[in-house]
């Protein structure tokens, strides 16, 4: 997983850290998920994880705990291939079991098959951070996107064949 998400570092589309990350690195983000909660999902070819998803306590105070924050990662070798959509999909189905209502998800303006691929799924625009990041290449944009988990549940659940 941790592979996974440093081969995103170098194209600046897909996260703000600009150096590779160890797995002791990543120690507490892998703590703070738990399968019941905040779980984290992978795909697997051939005994090897493709990409993983991952629904993250989105701000520690209890008014906000309905309320995740969804990252998704691919191998550049699969990206393009129903991967990320498949695992979105996944998160969105199984958030009504976890208790949350509403799944919000940062992505750099520029990163336009991110956009694409969540507002496929439902997500909508709620916000614009102008030039908040500060990458390596100049400043960069962040949209937030958000999905009621409930309406897009429901919205599912009509376009379901009986």
């Amino acid at each position: 997983m941790v592979a996974i998400y440093n081969a995103a570092i170098p194209g600046g589309m897909a996260t703000a850290d600009t150096q590779p990350a160890k797995v002791t690195d990543r120690q507490k983000w892998f703590a703070g998920h738990e399968p019941e909660r905040r779980p984290i999902w992978v795909v697997e070819n051939d005994g090897r994880i493709t990409g993983w998803v991952s629904l993250s306590t989105f701000y520690d105070r209890p008014a906000w705990d309905p309320t995740v924050e969804l990252s998704v990662y691919v191998h550049p070798d699969h990206r393009r291939k129903g991967t990320g959509r498949s695992l979105v999909a996944h998160a969105i189905a199984h958030a009504p079991a976890l208790g949350i209502a509403t799944i919000l998800v940062f992505v750099f303006s520029h990163n336009l098959p991110s956009l694409d691929l969540l507002e496929a799924r439902g997500f909508a625009r709620w916000g614009l951070l102008p030039g908040v990041a500060h990458m390596p290449e100049g400043r960069r944009d962040v949209v937030i996107l958000g999905l009621e988990v409930d309406t897009a549940h429901k919205r599912a659940s009509r376009s379901a064949p009986a």
